[in-house]
């Protein structure tokens, strides 16, 4: 009898499944070796989402989260002189610019971890886990012909991932994430999260003939879900 307890204070079973939507914008980069200056390629990210909650652990709701979302990820280059300034196209005059996009099906599952109100309320929460991406399509903005482009006055001489495609179509690495719920009776929850994804999988290939050593994805993803409950724990 102490023994049962003992261990329903220490961890409380759960069986709630909630399901729902989620969607957000998505800041990306590749970091390449060489490096490629670059600022922040924006995209959109949405998708279903599922959480299930198995146990309170002390004050910690413990869940797994995973969502099943389509990713516009790339990245928008800087092209600087050596005065750090635009670089100017001599056919168009304009400063040159050009980015890439890149689109993946992506799928995280994750670590839920939660603190404070559990049904009705707000709580704060901490994300968790491997994502996994699949290759979907790419494609290249800019407003000038690559054969024109002005190799003089930049200050990098880095160009040759302008006319490379995507080589490694599998995409891999973890993602961690910080965010707060606003759970409603009977209405849902509502979640709102700052995310961070690091790749660990390159896009080109990396060995010693190749010309990038790394290619790797950083993402910064800010954006919200709905969950509504299906199954829930019995009070």
């Amino acid at each position: 009898m102490g023994q049962t307890a003992l261990q329903a204070q220490i961890g409380e079973h759960r069986n709630d499944l909630s399901v729902g939507v989620n969607g957000g914008y998505v800041m990306s980069n590749v970091k390449f070796s060489p490096k490629v200056q670059q600022g922040q390629h924006g995209g959109i990210t949405g998708g279903l989402a599922m959480r299930y909650v198995c146990e309170k652990y002390f004050k910690t709701i413990a869940s797994v989260y995973a969502e099943v979302n389509y990713a516009s990820l790339g990245w928008k280059e800087k092209i600087l002189d050596r005065s750090n300034q635009p670089v100017i196209n001599k056919v168009t005059g304009l400063p040159e610019d050009y980015s890439r996009t890149i689109n993946y099906i992506q799928v995280p599952v994750m670590a839920h971890l939660a603190w404070g109100r559990e049904h009705k309320g707000l709580n704060f929460f901490v994300n968790l886990g491997p994502q996994f991406g699949v290759y979907m399509s790419e494609s290249t903005k800019t407003n000038f012909n690559l054969a024109d482009r002005n190799t003089d006055d930049r200050v990098s001489t880095v160009v040759a991932q302008d006319t490379m495609a995507v080589q490694n179509k599998f995409d891999y690495g973890i993602a961690v994430g910080l965010g707060a719920e606003y759970s409603i009776p009977k209405a849902g929850h509502i979640l709102v999260e700052a995310r961070y994804y690091y790749g660990l999988g390159n896009i080109y290939g990396d060995s010693k003939r190749d010309f990038f050593g790394s290619s790797n994805f950083g993402n910064i993803v800010i954006k919200a879900a709905y969950l509504f409950d299906i199954t829930k724990t019995k009070k």
